[in-house]
């Protein structure tokens, strides 16, 4: 049987014991198991890293979204990876198809590695960091970093996706629902914000798609809309546009399809996010799109 490592994040906020127990399960049906649990900020890339330099035939991520993103910036090319459901939203492996229950999703990476069946897909850079399914410079970037401010709750898990939705409300309030260029995006203009994806949808509020991107996909490119500027009367129907995947088709939002590369200039440093993880202040934000740099179990 194929020797394949589960990185588990304990303090992800839907990784519990027993659901731990039953991926492990579920994984040992098609493969000899080693579990290995994450002990800080950091350490999921330098366990994947550790178990793709050793005998490791697949790695398995139980976990959120940011660590995923941190195993894959440690192994990602070297073997083929599995995501298990276990964050508040777990964006990446929903947008596989795998839905948000472990038990099940466990299964199906467990079917795939007996099947020997994989799915080649791209992954996005940003200033040579990986990001699975999106990246962002300003508005998107400053909510990831207020609600990483608010800290971890006792048990260690970070704030629920109300408090995230309720917190891209309070920014967008404070702004007065005005928000003016403040980044050139080189070849096509100036803009008040920008998101970029390697997929599709870009997120999730609760149980709804954020799509965004219509044509996206794992396959191809990098995929980006960025409005121009915002204000008041425009908010309600770049909303509407951001959940239907229509934005691309607003002339008051710039937008590009399937890109191998992207270069971003601030007017003055922004905050920058990949993934949903805080990567700082930036003045210069260069995205480039790895073509077939993943095999995914699914």
């Amino acid at each position: 049987m194929p020797n394949l490592v589960l990185i588990v994040n304990p303090y992800s906020s839907g990784v519990t014991k027993d659901g731990v127990a039953a991926v492990e399960a579920g994984l040992a049906a098609s493969a000899e198991v080693v579990r290995r649990q994450t002990e800080g900020p950091g350490h999921a890339t330098e366990l994947a890293a550790a178990a793709a330099a050793g005998s490791a035939d697949a790695i398995v991520v139980y976990s959120g979204d940011g660590t995923y993103n941190e195993a894959v910036n440690g192994a990602a090319g070297l073997v083929p990876f599995g995501f298990v459901p276990g964050g508040g939203t777990s964006v990446f492996p929903r947008a596989l198809g795998l839905g948000r229950d472990p038990a099940a999703a466990a299964a199906r990476i467990a079917a795939a590695i007996a099947a020997g069946r994989t799915r080649s897909i791209a992954l996005g850079r940003v200033n040579g960091r990986r990001f699975l399914f999106s990246a962002g410079v300003g508005f998107d970037a400053e909510a990831v970093r207020r609600v990483d401010g608010k800290g971890r709750r006792p048990d260690g898990r970070r704030p629920s996706n109300l408090v995230y939705g309720l917190t891209v409300a309070r920014t967008l309030l404070e702004r007065r629902l005005r928000i003016d260029p403040l980044l050139e995006i080189e070849g096509h203009g100036r803009a008040a914000f920008i998101f970029v994806a390697n997929g599709r949808p870009y997120t999730y509020a609760g149980p709804l798609p954020l799509k965004i991107f219509r044509a996206a996909d794992f396959e191809g490119g990098l995929d980006f809309v960025a409005p121009r500027r915002v204000r008041p009367a425009g908010v309600p129907r770049l909303v509407a546009e951001m959940f239907r995947g229509t934005a691309d088709g607003d002339p008051r939002v710039l937008s590009g399809h399937d890109l191998d590369a992207l270069t971003v200039r601030c007017d003055v440093p922004l905050p920058l996010q990949a993934d949903g993880e805080d990567l700082g202040d930036v003045d210069e934000a260069a995205f480039a799109a790895d073509r077939a740099a993943l095999q995914v179990l699914v």
